[in-house]
């Protein structure tokens, strides 16, 4: 059994961390990067998809042009222990679509149905919804109600409908977080730690698997939708 709370401002505090802390535990299952443990860089990825998602939470509610919404999944015998999450960016020009931006279920409270209980209730508010996922999650998602639309980079994008929204969502822009003075501090401790080759291979070990994956995701869309499909493009996107 779970509780689902629907947040349009901050939640508090104690959420907010079992959150952060939920992200960078799911880190190669959340991140399009989708980066192993075994990469040296892991580290360096964790802190920055936890300071990204942390951005998102501290803007819901705001006067800014990003708008955010959240779902949070509670124990019912605890309803301060969060079980899984979903957060998720309303489109603007068209009020029924979102795309999800994260979306995550802590280890032990999966297949009790959580993920798709968070689903179907951003659905009822937001009925054309779209979300990227790595090919092995796709199964998954169709199972959900999800429809494989087109490729999109190393994740493969699904929407509730066989098209995607003509509005636009806005996003934050993460160049800016590998370029704080903290995630500088952790590569020097990485590079101190693993030594320079190490690094090097550890960016080339990155950039091979992200190629892999792109070849993947496009190669599995072009097979169940052809290659026409394969060009598709989903929501036009914005940075801020």
């Amino acid at each position: 059994m779970f509780a689902l709370t629907h947040f349009v401002a901050p939640p508090e505090e104690s959420i907010k961390s079992q959150i952060l802390q939920m992200v960078v535990d799911n880190l190669t299952d959340i991140s399009a990067v989708a980066i192993p443990p075994s990469n040296p860089l892991y580290n360096l990825y964790q802190y920055a998809i936890g300071f990204e998602v942390h951005q998102y939470l501290e803007a819901m509610g705001g006067a800014g042009e990003l708008c955010v919404e959240l779902i949070v999944a509670t124990d019912p015998r605890d309803p301060h222990t969060v079980t899984g999450f979903l957060l998720y960016l309303p489109l603007q020009d068209d009020p029924q679509a979102c795309s999800v931006a994260y979306l995550a279920v802590h280890n032990q409270y999966r297949r009790q149905g959580i993920a798709r209980a968070m689903l179907a209730q951003m659905s009822e508010r937001y009925p054309h919804a779209e979300l990227a996922c790595a090919v092995n999650k796709v199964a998954y998602f169709e199972a959900m109600g999800f429809v494989l639309i087109a490729a999109r980079g190393p994740q493969v994008l699904m929407n509730t409908r066989e098209y995607a929204s003509d509005g636009v969502v806005t996003m934050l822009d993460v160049a800016p977080i590998y370029r704080t003075v903290e995630v500088q501090q952790i590569h020097s401790y990485l590079l101190k730690q693993h030594g320079k080759r190490a690094m090097v291979d550890a960016e080339k070990q990155r950039d091979r698997h992200l190629d892999q994956l792109e070849r993947k995701a496009l190669a599995f869309v072009q097979e169940r939708l052809g290659e026409r499909a394969g060009q598709q493009r989903g929501s036009r996107i914005r940075l801020v």
